[in-house]
């Protein structure tokens, strides 16, 4: 049947704020948060520092004060009045920092008590704030009363005095022989590289899981294969890489295990250097790689955190076929240094029993089922686990920690525990955050841009077709749309052109942190879901890249061809749903393109919404006789229609087609669109001699104003067609459908895919006719060249076998029909998902075929899945739903259990009586199947009743020579014999003998 047109809008889109997009810690310089970042990036590497000190004190304050910065960045207003306060607290650790590095264990023990003095007073501080936030008043005010009453600038100040009083002693002390004491005191990095030497900490306590890795790295360290061993573990932070290394580390023997902190150049040097002091073979790195290089014995370097794609790590191995080697980083890259194991996410049970150990819970059934439940949501991340176990450990409430979670994640994913299993110093989130850091503008802004979308399915060709457009009729112009214009620009050639390999620039950069991943067999990237979270938590302004992204999708959507856009909207509509498609204020509008994509997926609520939200916005905008107003009503009642809401549906496109007559005529092309629309709805609604009348006016306005052999001719004449054979008049219906094809093969060719439609559509009314050898032979050619112009897992090949399988039904080959519809099955629910109404529709049909061959348990098993499926989606009331009601109800009957049928059956009468009248066709048939079961349970007084009322309807709208209306005789007669009565009556008169 004919359709309105794409969706098209008639409202001017409003205009966007232009200018480049930018992210968070890499503003202009005159941005308010501008003191934030440095004072982090100060204080992360101050923590990294002290991870490597002999000294718990100092990595307790440098921490301390980090947790200090990250709790102010999650403080949505007036921050600047907590920035005296952290830049005095980043100026102290600095000053510590510079003074124990320069002096080491001396200049420590001189700030012992300062250090936990201070980090005891900043834990308070940090506790203020949060409880600050967790309040309803207004934080500015709370902020300035908690900064005067605390005092915090004197007593900030009063810790500044101390350690730069404690500080000129040091220097007094130290001046005199300042380089003997450089030696004699070593750095933080030395120290604790020579301290790791063949003394490498054990794994956490907790250690859970991981076998399958483990067991690899095992088996490949201990082959002899003449070469160096080295063994790469990657992937994203927080997976539990340096766990993993750690426990192969405990449950193997080496000689000497060396680690080496391989985040920065400089550490890299120092441990090398610690190493060739430690074996009294020099002091330097080269000194070190030259004494492994002449080292026989069964060494292993462990270089950990191998993250930064800029350092060349070949500089740093070993020269030499013996050896072992184990690096640990989130570049995917490094791979090619040898074997390796992508570290991703736990398997559930290790998951679930990790949690249950650092919340220190008992693995008791409630328990189990609780963590289970709280592992999923953090999609089974490592350092996600630890962190909410410590924090369960802490509030012992397992119960309410999923409802904390929801409402609270980027806090509980940010949040250090006090008490820890190991010396990892990040939380989830900030480890992500380093990694973010170093990445340009342009590939944070695409990572950023990704976090709108679904997790998963992200593809080039979404931002490559997107670069192409160019405006529609009804979308928004390119003066609008400066900012995705823009962004996309940084990808195209000056001639227009699309450059893959800048694109692959940007993406490469991300998934050296393992922020993103891609596919090479599907060609789409994909994001871990916590890593989507944290990307969406770190903009401070989320509406300008919403609009971008939400336009950018829009733009690829109008450049899709009609023939793909089946398959493409099962790719695009879990974006569309994450983007929630409604469009704030001020953003561009591509709601149209949004609801053809819900729309050809079965969407239809959702589809409606976006119908109803365009009509209202162009009603608010425009005229209402305005064409974009029509055309979104229009697409708001083809909608209601497929909703099932047929008496809403008709009552929009009655006024419709009234507007468009009065403002452009009878004649017009949008009058005969919305007319034909209309007979549609008719037609759906089973008043098809209604749907006839317009069918054949339409077509005849079409032939006089177009020809015979336009488009829109053969359309209307096409859907005419399909009412004729509701209508039991095959013969006509069997005419017209000739023609339309024999027009289509000579105007398109016998490939296009018009032409197969037009094939596929006769081949159903030579079924009708009963011709069931013509209608394979022409179902079979379809397929053959749906297969060899589509493939096979095109719907339109899908569709095409599973034509073919109901035509072997008809002709009681139903073995070959389950084989067909079972691969049309499986292949839809591959594509489309099960949820998709094709995947439901085939499933419904085999569960027919599963009948014809008595297996009705097969066909209850599927048809109860069907139900439930098309109640969730569609509604208890929906067509489809009472159909598949129906259909239960009929295979309840083949197994004899006529009670369940009868309620079923009952049920399904009232509803389509309600829904579609007395008339439709679907009620009537669930008439007759309700009389049916009647009879089978000798309620034939019952059964009567409702044979007289179809019979006398199917007379009325039919005619007494369409099969349906037969069949009625048929059944009446039979129940009156039943009674005992004998001889016709009104109602039968006329009936062929052979029936009676």
């Amino acid at each position: 049947m004919s359709t309105t047109s794409t969706p098209t809008s008639g409202s001017p889109a409003l205009p966007t704020t232009g200018g480049t997009i930018l992210r968070p810690f890499k503003a202009p310089p005159k941005s308010k948060s501008d003191w934030l970042a440095p004072a982090i990036l100060t204080a992360k590497t101050i923590t990294a520092a002290a991870e490597c000190a002999p000294f718990p004190y100092i990595k307790g304050v440098s921490g301390t004060v980090l947790i200090l910065l990250e709790t102010v960045v999650t403080v949505k207003k007036n921050r600047e009045d907590l920035e005296e306060l952290c830049n005095s607290s980043t100026e102290i650790i600095t000053i510590l920092h510079d003074q124990i590095t320069a002096h080491g264990n001396t200049a420590a023990v001189k700030f012992n008590g300062l250090c936990e003095e201070l980090e005891s007073y900043l834990e308070a501080v940090i506790l203020a704030i949060r409880n600050l936030q967790d309040q309803s008043r207004g934080l500015r005010g709370q902020v300035k009363e908690f900064l005067k009453s605390s005092n915090l600038t004197d007593e900030i100040a009063g810790y500044q005095k101390q350690i730069q009083g404690l500080m000129a002693i040091v220097e007094t002390n130290f001046k005199v022989d300042e380089i003997h004491v450089i030696i004699t005191a070593p750095s933080f990095a030395m120290v604790k590289a020579v301290e790791n030497i063949n003394n490498c900490p054990p794994p956490s306590r907790i250690f859970q899981g991981r076998q399958a890795i483990l067991d690899k790295m095992h088996q490949f360290f201990d082959t002899d294969s003449g070469n160096q061993h080295i063994y790469v573990l990657y992937g994203l932070g927080g997976a539990g890489k340096t766990q993993i290394a750690l426990k192969f580390i405990e449950e193997s023997s080496f000689s000497d295990v060396f680690l080496v902190d391989t985040s920065k150049v400089e550490m890299i040097e120092t441990g090398l250097k610690s190493i060739a002091v430690s074996k009294s073979v020099g002091n330097s790195a080269q000194d070190a790689l030259m004494w492994l290089q002449s080292n026989h014995n069964k060494w292993l370097l462990f270089l950990d955190n191998a993250d930064d794609p800029k350092i060349n790590l070949n500089d740093f191995l070993p020269m030499c076929n013996y050896g072992n080697i184990i690096i640990t980083s989130r570049n995917p890259e490094l791979r090619s240094y040898g074997a390796h194991s992508l570290v991703s996410d736990m398997e559930e049970a290790d998951a679930t029993t990790l949690l249950l150990r650092r919340a220190d819970k008992e693995s008791l059934e409630e328990n189990l089922k609780l963590a289970t439940e709280i592992v999923k949501e953090l999609y089974y991340l490592p350092l996600a686990i630890v962190q909410a176990g410590a924090f369960i450990s802490k509030s012992e409430d397992l119960e309410g920690y999923l409802a904390l979670y929801h409402s609270n994640r980027a806090r509980l994913l940010t949040e250090k525990a006090a008490q820890s299993h190991d010396d990892y110093a990040q939380t989830v989130f900030t480890t992500w955050q380093i990694s973010f850091d170093q990445l340009s503008d342009l590939a944070a802004t695409f990572l950023q841009l990704c976090s709108f979308l679904h997790y998963t399915g992200i593809s080039e060709d979404m931002f490559s077709t997107a670069s192409k457009y160019e405006p529609l009729s009804w979308s928004p112009p390119k003066e609008e749309l400066q900012e995705p214009l823009e962004f996309l620009s940084h990808f195209v050639e000056p001639t227009g052109e699309w450059n893959s390999l800048k694109f692959l620039d940007v993406t490469n950069e991300i998934k050296a942190y393992s922020l993103i991943s891609f596919g090479a067999k599907t060609r789409l990237f994909s994001i871990h879901p916590l890593v989507h979270a944290w990307s969406r938590s770190t903009l401070f302004n989320e509406e300008p890249l919403q609009s971008c992204m939400s336009a950018i999708l829009g733009m690829h959507i109008t450049k899709i061809p009609e023939n793909e856009i089946e398959i493409a909207s099962v790719q695009l509509i879990p974006h569309i749903v994450l983007l929630k498609f409604v469009n704030p204020d001020g953003v561009v509008d591509f709601r149209r393109a949004f609801w053809a994509i819900c729309y050809n997926t079965g969407r239809l609520k959702d589809a409606q919404s976006i119908a109803e939200q365009v009509l209202e916005k162009s009603q608010l905008l425009l005229e209402e006789d305005h064409s974009h107003t029509l055309l979104a009503m229009g697409n708001l009642a083809v909608t209601c229609s497929k909703q099932g809401e047929f008496r809403k549906a008709k009552e929009l496109q009655v006024l419709v087609l009234e507007k468009c007559t009065k403002l452009l005529g009878e004649d017009h092309t949008d009058t005969l669109l919305a007319m034909g629309n209309l007979a549609a709805t008719y037609h759906r609604l089973g008043q098809f001699q209604k749907a006839k009348e317009l069918e054949v006016l339409v077509l005849n306005k079409h032939t006089k104003l177009l020809g015979k052999d336009h488009r829109n001719t053969l359309l209307a004449m096409g859907n005419l067609a399909s009412t004729y054979s509701e209508l039991g008049e095959f013969r006509k219906a069997e005419k017209l459908k000739v023609l339309v094809l024999e027009k289509r093969t000579t105007l398109l060719g016998e490939d296009h895919p018009a032409t197969l439609w037009a094939m596929s559509n006769l081949a159903q009314t030579y079924s009708d006719l009963g011709q069931f050898q013509k209608a394979k032979e022409l179902e079979v050619l379809v397929l053959d060249k749906r297969t060899k112009l589509l493939g096979e897992d095109h719907p339109g090949t899908l569709s095409a076998i599973g034509n073919l399988a109901l035509t072997y039904s008809n002709q009681g080959e139903f073995q070959k029909a389950i084989e067909l519809e079972v691969l049309v099955l499986e292949k839809r629910t591959k594509l489309l998902g099960e949820d998709h109404l094709s995947t439901l529709l085939i499933m419904s049909n085999l569960a027919s075929t599963y009948s014809n061959l008595g297996e009705f348990q097969k066909a209850k098993e599927l048809e109860v899945l069907v139900l439930d499926k098309h109640t969730k989606l569609l509604g208890e009331d929906h067509p489809s739903t009472l159909s598949a009601m129906g259909n239960l109800g009929r295979t309840y009957s083949d197994l004899g259990e006529f009670q369940k049928a009868e309620q079923l059956e009952i049920l399904v009468l009232e509803k389509q009586r309600n829904l579609l009248g007395v008339d439709h066709p679907d009620t009537l048939r669930a008439m007759a199947n309700l009389a049916v079961t009647h009879y089978t349970l000798g309620d034939l007084n019952k059964a009567l009743g409702l044979e007289v009322e179809v019979l006398q309807k199917r007379r009325q709208l039919l005619g007494d020579k369409h099969p349906d209306t037969i069949l009625a005789m048929a059944n009446l007669v039979k129940t009156y014999q039943k009674l005992g009565f004998q001889g016709s009556t009104p109602l039968t008169q006329g009936l062929s003998p052979k029936l009676l």
